[in-house]
């Protein structure tokens, strides 16, 4: 205690529970074990109890049936702890930090798990077992004894649907009844007959193997090492060396565990072998399964060529240092759970808008490939498991997407800026960050999908119940922008999925890579093969091909108007497919001169500028009120001199390149008709003179309605400033309106009257009000006349991947 009171203010201390609950150095374990439904931490003050000390802060999250304690480290304990030390202490600095006593109540101390404490008592639910298992995975691990020997658990699931028990019986002393060793793993059952999946058994030899492999023999014959993977073998033998410094050779019979190593050698096995195999990734389960060294070199033999024992898919990638770190890019097409060449091998170049270079070649789809994926999706849709899972299971597959997303999400981020030219902290935020939210957002909506009952006219003397069902419409085609590669991918894919369908995924030829890195995060989350296909091609044959093919039940695009009415047409002539659209947009922003002008020119910028002006509701026209035109325009000039256009990836850039060459020209091209009809230009305008294909932030003013810029959509960083007379409200309401397109607007003014006034006669989907841009997951996003119809977002997203069907009964 003298230590602990040393420093000025004191110690805290870091706690992996939401104290008083579960105190104790295995508070995390019992967290699980328990089956909380609440997890969290906790900060507090040091004192000379046991974790009784005055709390600081606590943070909780939701436990998902299936977290173990390395889940729930890695999605919210450690990054969100590291987070909230960072609060605590600005808070102690501040002279803010409080101290609030903590209560008794429900205050627990559970002894810290031991392996002879660990075994499982078999008198007690399925979801008690899993929960006991699952608290003690990794270490101590819960263990039985079984076929003469103590077995030990890794790895469970409650995930059993569709899972029938049939194959191998093991007996099991206590236990209700025999577990049941399936291809799937081992089936175990509580005293409810309900079941649970354990994946991994350690047997008593210590050696991990899959539980599907319990009952077979030793595995395929060894492989015969090539002379690069034989120096590879050697290089990984003085790594076990140096990790078991008590061994005098390191043998093939070398047993990892029982010449000393702990759990923490096993995370510095994994680490050194990823760092000596180029990012190799293994698991730690890997080590434990084959625990020997021979073992262990054979193992990752299979997986340096991409053909390991699990049956993992084989995952040609591309890979980069950029960014700090490796990223590992797909770029074959991925259909029916597999990544494939296209049809005849062709491919083609994406090109990374930053410096014009190549940054590798993609598989180019082809008609054919369409109809494989099509058919693949089909089979998922009508004999898979997709179809047979619940609605729960479905959003618990969808939870762990987003969270393999999340762990993924730098690589992400860096994907989209070097594909797409998004500037990386927006990537991190938007691209990426809103697309986790997305999938989380629809991963809950899962199972709350449901009908009504109505009441209807009653045939007398009988009597008449009638209800509708909500229905997942079947196999979908979603084609999507090159703006937000993955965030639109994950506007439409996570209602899609949401709602039970399967998709084909068309990403936009000139930005694939994000879309086929999702699809390998998908067969990393559990989706079943099939319900999930990405084609990267050309609109023309693959967008083309999926509106036109029978067995597609809906298509949901993010595109341009022309396309759009292309789009549509064939969809009804081809099967009358179900159609949702999010076309072009001109959307007006209105600024008032009794705003708050400061936050006015901050959000107008915003409102053009955010990434790049490749964005579906940029204000297309600034209306300015006349009395504060002038000074408005001051002022954006003045920030706009401040952006810093450049590199994507360096941190402190405001605006990179544009996404691809052909819409720089377009851009261009747009300026100069601008110029030449008479509209001011007062700052940019031009192509940035570097390598790449960046173009100068631009602001034109004494835009006239009849103009070419005033009507048309540049989907570029180009601000079209008009003014409008003091006090003509309805004036400028009707030049804001006299568009064909519908899809956002805004307003900024104080007047609350003048605010509800014009959000009521604006004619668009979206209107914000003294802001801008600012869309959630939970609202809904969508147009008004040619901008299109349907929506993304929110509850109604789901009924464009829904059909009701209603049911009357009579009795």
């Amino acid at each position: 205690m003298e230590i602990i009171n040393a420093p000025q203010h004191g110690s805290i201390i870091y706690h992996p529970s939401l104290l008083p609950r579960h105190r104790g150095a295995s508070a995390i374990n019992w967290t699980l074990i328990h089956g909380d439904k609440k997890g969290g931490f906790s900060i507090f003050w040091a004192d000379d109890g046991l974790d009784t000390g005055d709390l600081l802060l606590q943070k909780e999250c939701e436990v998902l049936p299936d977290d173990t304690v390395s889940t729930l480290y890695n999605r919210f304990l450690f990054p969100e702890g590291i987070k909230g030390m960072v609060q605590a202490v600005r808070l102690i600095a501040e002279g803010k930090a409080p101290r609030l006593p903590q209560p008794e109540e429900g205050a627990t101390y559970e002894g810290i798990q031991k392996k002879e404490t660990a075994k499982i008592n078999w008198d007690q639910p399925a979801e008690a077992i899993h929960n006991w298992i699952r608290g003690n995975d990794k270490v101590p691990g819960a263990w039985t004894e079984a076929c003469e020997q103590k077995l030990t658990f890794f790895n469970s699931t409650l995930n059993t649907s569709g899972l029938v028990p049939e194959g191998d019986a093991l007996p099991i002393p206590g236990a209700h009844r025999p577990g049941v060793v399936t291809k799937a793993g081992l089936i175990l059952f509580g005293n409810d007959d309900k079941m649970l999946l354990v994946k991994n058994i350690q047997l008593e030899d210590g050696k991990m193997i899959l539980a599907s492999n319990f009952f077979k023999g030793a595995a395929s014959s060894a492989l015969e090492l090539t002379e690069a993977e034989l120096v590879t073998a050697e290089a990984v033998r003085s790594v076990w060396q140096r990790i078991l410094p008590n061994v005098l050779e390191v043998e093939d019979s070398t047993d990892f565990f029982k010449s000393g190593a702990a759990s923490v050698d096993v995370v510095r096995l994994v680490e050194e072998v990823k760092e000596l195999c180029d990012g190799l990734e293994l698991e730690n389960e890997d080590v434990y399964m084959a625990s020997t060294f021979g073992d262990f070199i054979q193992l990752l033999v299979r997986k340096l060529r991409g053909d390991d024992e699990e049956g993992e898919c084989s995952i040609d990638y591309v890979e980069m240092a950029v960014n700090k770190r490796t990223i590992r890019i797909p770029h074959q097409l991925f259909i029916g759970g597999e990544f494939v060449d296209a049809e005849g091998a062709k491919t083609y170049e994406t090109i990374n808008p930053t410096d014009g270079s190549v940054i590798c070649q993609v598989s180019l789809a082809q008609v054919t490939d369409v109809d494989k994926a099509v058919a693949a999706a089909k089979d998922a849709f009508e004999n898979g498991r997709w179809g047979k899972i619940s609605a729960r299971d479905r959003g618990r597959l969808l939870y762990r997407l987003a969270d393999l997303m999340e762990q993924h999400q730098e690589e992400l981020a860096t994907i989209e800026a070097l594909d797409a030219g998004a500037v990386y902290t927006l990537a991190l935020k938007t691209h990426v960050g809103m697309s986790i939210q997305t999938f989380r957002y629809f991963a809950g909506w899962c199972d709350k999908i449901q009908g009504s009952t109505i009441p209807i006219n009653q045939a007398r003397p009988n009597r008449n119940l009638t209800l509708t069902r909500k229905e997942p419409v079947g196999v979908c085609g979603i084609i999507i922008p090159w703006n937000y590669p993955l965030m639109m991918l994950s506007w439409k894919t996570a209602a899609c999925l949401a709602a039970g369908n399967t998709v084909v995924i068309k990403p936009a030829q000139v930005t694939p890579l994000t879309a086929l890195k999702f699809a390998e995060l998908t067969l990393k989350a559990g989706i079943p093969k099939g319900v999930v296909n990405v084609l990267p091609g050309s609109g023309s044959l693959v967008g083309q091909r999926l509106s036109d093919h029978p067995d597609v039940r809906k298509i949901g695009f993010t595109g341009s108007t022309e396309v759009g009415k292309h789009i549509m047409k064939s969809c009804a002539i081809s099967n009358v497919k179900k159609v949702s659209l999010e076309l072009g947009g001109k959307s007006p922003l209105i600024i008032f001169a009794d705003c708050d002008l400061n936050k006015a020119v901050q959000m107008g910028m915003s409102s053009v500028f955010f990434n790049k002006g490749e964005n579906c509701i940029a204000a297309g026209r600034l209306f300015v009120e006349d009395s504060i035109h002038d000074e408005f325009v001051r002022r954006v000039v003045e920030e706009v001199r401040k952006m810093k256009v450049g590199d994507p990836l360096d941190r402190d850039t405001d605006h990179g390149p544009q996404n691809h060459h052909a819409h720089l020209m377009k851009l261009m091209e747009y300026c100069q008709r601008g110029v030449k009809e008479g509209a001011t230009l007062v700052c940019g305008g031009n192509q940035v003179p570097r390598p790449g294909f960046f173009f100068e932030p631009t602001v034109f003013t004494d835009v006239e309605d009849h103009m070419f810029i005033a009507k048309e959509e540049s989907f570029g960083p180009v601000m079209i400033i008009s003014r409008f007379a003091d006090g003509d409200v309805d004036t400028v309401l009707s030049r804001a309106n006299a568009t064909e397109f519908g899809l956002a607007s805004g307003v900024f003014t104080r007047d609350i009257n003048k605010a509800l006034y014009v959000s009521d006669k604006l004619q668009a989907g979206t209107v914000f009000v003294n802001t801008y841009n600012k869309t959630d997951v939970a609202a809904p996003f969508g147009g008004f006349k040619q901008s299109g119809f349907g929506k993304d977002l929110g509850e109604a997203a789901l009924n464009e991947y829904l059909r009701v069907k209603t049911v009357t009964f009579e009795y």
